[in-house]
């Protein structure tokens, strides 16, 4: 379909940041789109405006019931000077599933992604330059309508904001290491774990704080019911190549079903390595460890893209995989996927969309 979009410039642009001191997440470009729902006229209004702080009724219902999902994507400048965005009918899809589940109304794809092409276009001098840096994308729909009481918002605003950004991790390809979480819990099957939602993320602070003190970037999650089987990380789905054979979680409606999850399974069948996702317990993983048979992990995400995992803190201990290097596969597929969003190698599966 095709999209009218309004066009308001800011009449006082930012300077751009650093490219060499981006980090994640701390810069925010010249313009935003917005568009709007109402349950009588649908999505409407669509516009680019200059980015600015958005007012709300305090009883706006996100405040109090929550409905708020979003989708996280990036856009890459190519050598040539083309900008170039990785599988974002992808995301398209996942942020409409989001939406089900949390009965939001569902955006059409096509009009998702030319919301994207549409803002990258405004903001083509916000994409670094810079190898390894990208233009973080960030779409999300919230609850509008003012009233208290629990059923789904009659209104609602989905807007596109973009960032600047380095690596995830400051350590870069640094392998990090992961605590595994054994009291709390992210999510159970029939929840919301499969759904990108604000909710999701908020209920793993506290693990994320303790596994902070223990020098470890990421928390590990585990199943909800039983505690043993290994479900995803808090920024990342994970990886586990054992005896050569590369292991991943199962999806089970608890865990988040990553584009660059995805996108590793097809390259390693496409290898032709064997992949396989299945359940996965702790114990096994820890046991493969010790015997030497874990040869290598890594998890997989929009903002990290792909980082090796040096270590499971589990038990009190360290446990350290690859002496805490990055293994050979790990490292093939970081190049070859940030090899095809950056327009360096041949995208021969069709995953990349130009913003022109």
């Amino acid at each position: 379909m095709t999209m009218s979009i309004r066009i308001e410039k800011s009449g006082a642009l930012k300077p751009k940041p650093d490219e060499d001191k981006l980090g994640f997440g701390s810069y925010f470009t010249d313009h935003m789109f917005l568009m709007n729902y109402d349950t009588d006229k649908g999505w409407h209004d669509a516009r680019i405006v200059p980015y600015a702080p958005l007012q709300f009724d305090p009883a706006a219902m996100v405040f109090h019931y929550g409905q708020a999902i979003f989708e996280g994507l990036k856009a890459f400048r190519t050598n040539d000077g083309r900008i170039l965005l990785f599988r974002p009918d992808k995301n398209a899809q996942r942020f409409n599933r989001s939406c089900e589940r949390l009965c939001m109304p569902e955006i059409d794809e096509e009009t998702f992604v030319e919301a994207i092409r549409a803002i990258v276009r405004v903001e083509a001098d916000w994409v670094p330059a810079k190898a390894g840096a990208s233009l973080y994308i960030r779409p999300f729909i919230i609850a509008t309508e003012p009233a208290l009481g629990v059923r789904p918002s009659k209104s609602y605003l989905f807007a596109v904001i973009l960032s600047p950004v380095g690596n995830y991790y400051g350590e870069g390809l640094k392998p990090v290491n992961i605590r595994v979480e054994s009291d709390f819990v992210r999510a159970v099957r029939g929840g919301i774990g499969n759904a990108k939602t604000a909710a999701n993320y908020v209920g793993g602070l506290k693990a994320q704080e303790i596994a902070a003190a223990d020098n470890c970037a990421q928390v590990l999650w585990l199943d909800g019911v039983e505690r043993k089987y290994i479900e995803e990380v808090g920024s990342m789905n994970v990886f586990f190549k054992i005896n050569g054979k590369v292991i991943t979680p199962a999806l089970n409606g608890s865990i988040l079903d990553g584009v660059t999850r995805q996108s590793v399974i097809r390259l390693l069948e496409e290898w032709g390595i064997p992949v396989v996702e299945a359940k996965i317990a702790i114990d096994d993983v820890l046991a493969a460890v010790k015997d030497g048979t874990l040869e290598e992990a890594f998890g997989t995400g929009t903002a990290a893209v792909i980082s090796a995992v040096g270590g499971l803190h589990a038990n009190g201990s360290m446990h350290v995989i690859n002496r805490g290097e990055i293994g050979e596969l790990t490292s093939r597929l970081y190049d070859a996927i940030t090899g095809i969003q950056a327009g360096k190698l041949e995208d021969s599966l069709g995953w990349t969309v130009d913003c022109g």
